[in-house]
């Protein structure tokens, strides 16, 4: 049941809702504005008290929380218009739709999470981008400021952000940690899920933990801070060069973005030595090696994923991706346009398929050979028999995937690695990831005289220098035929 009445505030009335929530069964209170003086309003606010009861849903009353701040911009000007003269009401509409919704519309924030740093960057956004003035600055201040006042009438914020904010300061005073998570909201729109999921994963859990007992303001950030950083990664928790190398790419990436706007004077990830990247080498297993491995998992679940790693060098993602309707039976080709991947989101893990593939040149088309190619005829008439057997139990969403479980379940990419890494334990074999099935492909590859550009194509790396940098190192071969070469004239 709802109650409510009217209550008086600033002159003006204001409904007082009392509810219970739904999903903790507490009594909750709503304000809402009515937008009407107390003078002669009287019957007019309590029309709109018996109204608002009745087609108040507290199912959706915490909705208006998760509003965007762009969009409550709009909802305030329409109540706005009650309750300011015209001329103002007029300066508030225009700044609002013309400066200050485009800008967080981009921003995405919500009304009950916006900051003083968010109000922060879109001042300096307009001073060094639109090379607004002070007096504008403060026009913009005034709108913003009531506005999410109006968001506290409305109890969907306890405190006015815009109160931490000096408009008429140049230096936006926020804290490192800060902007790096506002950047971050900011790429949630901008990249990939997948980029994102990285991007944060690199921020929150490995980045602010060390910056944020600092408590450094952004402005107040030098190349010393970010090199400390790195040595202490390196030297404390024992990280590669590489791994290291991946952190300076956000944070540089984020300071560029606080450059553009004009909250820092130059990037100081700019000014810093880099860790120098060792070179790759990777495990691999040699000829003899993948003929014990074919022979372990032969006619086993796992075989096909063997297969496509290591001799077609396919990705995990694309394993798992691959559907029937990449495979021409009668031209004797795969296509790989296909990826399914997990990435860990707030703690939880998001299966994503896409028709897409890591990069342009990932997505390739194959020869399909006769001993594939009887695999996969094998691995159809299994999937249809399951598919008899279980009857409706089997799952109708997987049909057109290729791998897929006896009850009709896609594959999950994590399920493949943890198994083959059970598959060589129990059978004594040599331990390797299975990505490296991959590097023993292109090894194999180029062993037997395959260039590098056509090894380039076959694993669908973007850069030949890519290709280069990972297997040239892997022929050996090569260096003993030179070394046989001139043991003639070795001194005796």
């Amino acid at each position: 049941m709802v109650t409510g009445h009217l209550r008086e505030k600033n002159g003006y009335f204001q409904i007082i809702l009392t509810y219970k929530d739904m999903n903790s069964g507490k009594r909750q209170t709503k304000s809402i504005s009515t937008g009407l003086p107390v003078k002669g309003n009287k019957k007019r606010a309590e029309a709109m008290l018996l109204k608002t009861r009745q087609e108040f849903n507290p199912e959706t009353a915490m909705s208006d929380k998760n509003t965007l701040f762009a969009d409550f911009l709009a909802r305030w000007l329409k109540d706005a218009i009650n309750k300011v003269d015209a001329e103002t009401y007029a300066r508030y509409s225009y700044d609002a739709k013309n400066s200050i919704v485009p800008y967080f519309q981009n921003i995405a924030v919500t009304v009950a999470e916006i900051k003083p740093g968010d109000i922060e960057c879109y001042y300096q956004h307009e001073r060094t981008e639109n090379c607004k003035l002070n007096s504008t600055i403060l026009q913009y201040h005034e709108a913003i400021k009531g506005a999410l006042q109006y968001a506290i009438e409305l109890e969907l914020l306890r405190d006015n952000p815009a109160d931490q904010v000096n408009p008429t300061s140049a230096q936006a005073q926020i804290l490192f940690t800060d902007f790096l998570l506002e950047w971050l909201e900011m790429m949630k729109h901008s990249v990939e899920i997948t980029t994102y999921a990285a991007y944060a994963d690199c921020i929150k859990n490995r980045i602010i933990p060390y910056f944020e007992k600092k408590k450094i303001i952004l402005k107040d950030v030098t190349p010393k801070h970010i090199q400390d950083y790195y040595q202490h990664e390196l030297n404390e928790k024992g990280l590669s060069a590489s791994t290291v190398i991946h952190r300076h790419a956000n944070i540089r990436k984020a300071l560029q973005h606080a450059l553009k706007l004009g909250l820092i004077d130059y990037n100081p990830a700019d000014r810093i030595e880099r860790p120098k990247k060792g070179k790759f080498v990777g495990s691999t297993y040699d000829a003899s090696e993948l003929d014990s491995l074919f022979a372990v998992v032969k006619n086993k679940w796992i075989e096909l994923a063997v297969i496509l790693g290591s001799f077609y060098g396919l990705r995990r993602s694309e394993i798992v991706g691959l559907k029937w309707n990449a495979i021409d039976f009668e031209k004797k080709t795969l296509a790989i346009k296909h990826t399914v991947t997990e990435v860990t989101m707030d703690g939880k893990v998001v299966t994503i398929a896409k028709d897409s593939t890591k990069t342009k040149s990932s997505y390739r088309t194959l020869p399909l050979v006769a001993p594939f190619e009887e695999l996969l005829h094998r691995h159809k008439a299994e999937q249809e028999l399951n598919q008899k057997v279980c009857g409706k139990t089997y799952y109708k969403d997987y049909l057109d995937y290729i791998y897929v479980n006896e009850i009709g379940e896609r594959i999950k990419p994590n399920y493949i690695t943890q198994h083959f890494a059970l598959v060589l334990k129990n059978n004594g074999m040599r331990k390797i990831r299975f990505h490296d099935l991959r590097h023993s492909c292109a090894s194999l590859l180029y062993v037997n005289g395959v260039s590098l550009k056509e090894i380039q194509e076959w694993l669908g790396h973007s850069d030949i220098s890519t290709t280069s940098n990972i297997y040239t190192h892997l022929d050996f071969s090569s260096k003993v035929a030179s070394a046989n070469a001139i043991i003639g004239v070795y001194p005796a």
